[in-house]
């Protein structure tokens, strides 16, 4: 399950772009992620791995909205750039030669992210300020 791992990054990566935002407490309704499509994840496993591994945590109620990245070759003979085909073994169409440049279509990387910031909740305790 190669989705599975990308989650655990993906969840990783999340809890960075937490830290970062200090004592405020991010809200998260929407994760943008861009999946080029010759990365080898499937993403409606994806979507369901995170749904899982969110349950219970600051993310719960985030969902992932994934847009797929086509793949994009470029022929290092002729230089055009097509988009390559499984069923002609990845092969320019142009002049017949392997697939040795990918131009596009590997991406894995959060797009942005819809939240809301809500403030941390004041210290309750003793007031500093003489009365």
């Amino acid at each position: 399950m190669h989705e599975v791992d990308m989650t655990k990054c993906l969840l990783l990566s999340m809890q960075e772009w937490r830290q970062q935002h200090g004592s405020s407490n991010p809200i998260v309704n929407v994760v943008h992620l861009q999946v080029g499509d010759f990365t080898c994840v499937e993403p409606a496993q994806l979507v369901t791995t995170w749904d899982v591994a969110v349950r219970g945590t600051w993310l719960e109620g985030a969902s992932l909205r994934i847009e797929a990245i086509p793949l994009v070759g470029r022929c290092v003979i002729c230089s055009s750039t097509y988009s390559p085909r499984p069923d002609v073994a990845y092969r320019s169409p142009c002049c017949d030669h392997p697939m040795e440049e990918i131009v596009r279509g590997r991406e894995l990387r959060i797009r942005s992210v819809d939240y809301i910031l809500q403030p941390s909740a004041p210290a309750v305790g003793p007031s500093l300020v003489p009365s």
